[in-house]
């Protein structure tokens, strides 16, 4: 049974800590909260090690998380899905706006029973209730797609950036998972990351026009840093791609800046994400005064603590 917390558990506060996109100059500020919410121990799941690395560098991958026949169970229902898109709701769906590929496939974890297991898995569940400090929930889950050939780039970017402004949520107190279910070349559009970044927070210019998410999943101009300081960040900090075999979680912190190249390759790049969320991190009024994303976006209203799921996935 879910554990339903309550009301009072939770901060509702409007103080924006994190303004952006208020001015026509670009700012860089400090980071306000912690990259690691929890004192290490023995018995983290993490070592300490890798702590460290996390805290340092706002990201890290563990390699060979999952078992041959998880992933194997993983890629059939990742092709069910892609090949069954007719029949899931279209708002879930995210399309390349020129040649109508599919891009993204959101809220996976609802409408699909083993990537809720996954989602809800010891392994990765543990592992963010460490560094977060406390009970999470999922605030947004997906599976990306770089078609061979023809997949499209993300932009480089903060994701916390755009969860503050647009959906309000107050602090730096979530991470993402990475998921990968196919070879994470160097060469095909794989994940780049700016290490140390998430130390600074890159306050964009420029109004989000209404229902920027329309435009924004396919390709983003809102909410993006500036050519200035993102080179800073580069300089300072260098590029690392995570490369890899499948099976592989690369996690990081919700302001690390992070982005990929198109995918003009034979071979497919495609990832399972998720999204935690601290429970006291709940999210408030978009802090740019805009109508809330909807829910598949941003889970919305109070959350339930995440059930763990112990035992082989497939």
């Amino acid at each position: 049974m879910k554990e339903q917390l309550k009301q009072e558990d939770f901060s509702t506060t409007q103080i924006d800590h994190y303004p952006s996109r208020l001015d026509t100059v670009p700012k860089v500020l400090a980071r306000r909260d912690p990259v690691v919410h929890s004192e290490w121990a023995i018995d983290s799941s993490l070592t300490r090690a890798q702590t460290e690395s996390y805290a340092r560098n706002g990201f890290l991958t563990l390699p060979d998380v999952l078992t041959s026949s998880e992933v194997a169970c993983l890629q059939r229902e990742m092709c069910v899905l892609q090949d069954g898109a007719n029949v899931i709701d279209s708002e879930l769906l995210i399309r390349e706006p020129d040649n109508g590929a599919l891009r993204s496939i959101f809220k996976v974890h609802e409408i699909n029973r083993i990537f809720s297991r996954l989602a809800g898995d010891h392994r990765l569940v543990s592992i963010a209730r460490f560094l977060l400090g406390e009970a999470v929930y999922i605030h947004q889950s997906r599976l990306n797609f770089k078609p061979a050939f023809r997949g499209k780039e993300f932009y480089w970017h903060s994701d916390f950036e755009t969860w503050h402004v647009e959906d309000g949520m107050p602090r730096m107190r979530a991470l993402s998972m990475s998921i990968t279910l196919t070879p994470n070349y160097g060469f095909n559009g794989p994940l780049m990351l700016i290490p140390g970044s998430h130390h600074k927070y890159v306050a964009c210019i420029g109004e989000t026009p209404d229902k920027h998410y329309l435009q924004s999943l396919k390709k983003q101009e809102y909410g993006v840093p500036d050519d200035s300081n993102l080179r800073t960040l580069a300089e300072t900090g260098g590029i690392e791609i995570p490369t890899g075999s499948v099976g592989a979680v690369i996690l990081f912190d919700c302001n690390t800046m992070h982005g990929s190249n198109s995918n003009i390759t034979p071979f497919p790049r495609s990832n399972f994400f998720i999204v935690y969320n601290a429970c006291s991190n709940r999210l408030v009024a978009p802090f740019g005064g805009k109508l809330p994303r909807p829910d598949f976006l941003a889970n919305r209203g109070m959350p339930d603590t995440l059930p763990v799921f112990e035992g082989d996935i497939a």
